[in-house]
């Protein structure tokens, strides 16, 4: 990058540096000039000058944001905004400007989206509070990401920092264009796009006034977690529940947020202990169903406990089947499973890391599916009609090649 001279505002060639090595480390698709990061990177040097050049002087302008459609776990697609891989860039400057100091008085039930937190973090904790609160209030925010108010944001934004370069580029980033399905560019006059690297920062703003700092101050003994715009709250009764939820539309409101009706529901943990009826008795949390489950007891292995417990839900099991069967397919004999094995292992990985936090039985479950898959494979591939020596030829494999899948390489063989 050329030499730094002296501009209007406080950004230097340090700041876009790193975050261009923080962008470039994930990866991601290329936005609505449908230039990737290798494009980028075959010309640097002049494309980080270009955007410390215009954000010090003040002139930076981000492009539309590309929209791709990406399918929910629960059915259904949900609009994702891809920044330019530049705009990328200079969104992760005003985050990393901004993250240390607004993170510092962000709530301790606050977990998304934050440094040194992760899902599993908040999902122990909701499964401690299910044990000693027997109601949950199951909050489902309507399209948070897309009706975020942009005065409520930019006030909201103001009591943490008065850099008027940080006020003006979010500004400009919330205001920025659109991609509509038929390729047209709208204005956006509300929301902050999902997929922005400034969008969660700002999320977490928004419901810390909302909904965090309102909880304690005025429903202190309900705890909660709060993962984005996922959220779970703690309650002693049914009726303290219901009169939470009424409140908790009114508070919404004043921040031009809705509640989903049908996806906010009221919960009942139900457990050995707790005898109640109620009509619901599961809610999901991180990709986790939080229900009653039976266990054996610690101190009779002949008997049985009810507790309420998580483990992956079903959801995410038909996910990671559907993804499974896009790699791996048995009438692709030409391909072999070493190739497959490539392709899937980092998956596998990632997905046992994730959903054996839990129940690691009912997650591994899903992996025999897979090795049905491997055997319908073999028996395409070698044209082996015997059931017997299909199964032989499978346990051969195992025994010859023990670390081909990663999930062979911790026991999931059956």
């Amino acid at each position: 990058m050329q030499e730094e001279k002296t501009k209007s505002l406080p950004v230097s060639k340090r700041m876009v540096y790193d975050s261009y090595l923080k962008t470039v480390s994930k990866q991601g698709g290329a936005g609505i000039d449908r230039e990737s990061i290798e494009m980028f990177n075959a010309n640097m040097s002049k494309n980080l000058y270009k955007i410390y050049n215009r954000m010090a002087s003040g002139s930076y302008f981000p492009p539309p944001v590309r929209t791709v459609f990406i399918p929910k776990k629960q059915g259904g697609l949900r609009p994702l905004g891809i920044p330019t891989v530049g705009d990328r860039i200079a969104q992760g400057v005003v985050k990393d400007y901004l993250e240390p100091s607004v993170d510092a008085i962000f709530h301790n039930s606050s977990f998304g989206y934050r440094p040194g937190r992760s899902a599993h973090d908040a999902l122990v904790q909701c499964q401690t509070n299910c044990k000693q609160k027997a109601w949950v209030l199951d909050v489902d925010i309507k399209g948070f990401f897309d009706n975020i108010s942009h005065s409520i944001m930019l006030n909201l934004l103001g009591q943490h920092t008065q850099e008027k370069w940080v006020l003006m580029y979010v500004e400009r980033w919330l205001k920025a264009g659109v991609e509509q399905e038929d390729g047209s560019i709208t204005a956006r006059t509300k929301g902050t796009p999902q997929g922005g690297v400034v969008s969660p920062l700002l999320a977490n703003i928004y419901l810390h006034h909302a909904f965090d700092k309102w909880m304690d101050e005025t429903h202190q003994p309900c705890p909660f977690e709060r993962y984005a715009d996922d959220i779970v709250i703690h309650c002693s009764s049914k009726e303290e529940a219901e009169k939470l939820l009424e409140a908790l539309k009114v508070r919404m409101q004043d921040f031009e947020l809705t509640l989903h009706p049908e996806k906010t529901k009221i919960v009942y943990c139900k457990n050995y202990q707790r005898h109640e009826k109620h009509d619901n008795e599961s809610f999901t949390f991180l990709s986790y169903s939080f229900q009653p489950r039976t266990v054996k007891s610690k101190f009779d292995n002949a008997k049985r406990l009810l507790v309420f417990g998580a483990a992956i839900c079903n959801n995410a099991k038909t996910s990671i089947r559907t993804a499974i069967k896009e790699v791996l397919r048995a009438q692709w004999s030409t391909l072999t499973l070493e190739w497959f094995a490539e392709k899937l292992n980092p998956k596998i990985r990632g997905w046992i890391n994730y959903y054996t936090r839990f129940n690691r039985d009912e997650a591994h479950g899903v992996f025999y599916y897979l090795n049905e898959l491997i055997r319908k494979w073999m028996k395409h591939k070698y044209k082996i009609g015997s059931k017997k020596r299909l199964y032989n030829k499978y346990r051969l494999l195992q025994s010859e090649y023990p670390l081909l899948f990663y999930h062979w390489k911790i026991g999931i063989k059956a």
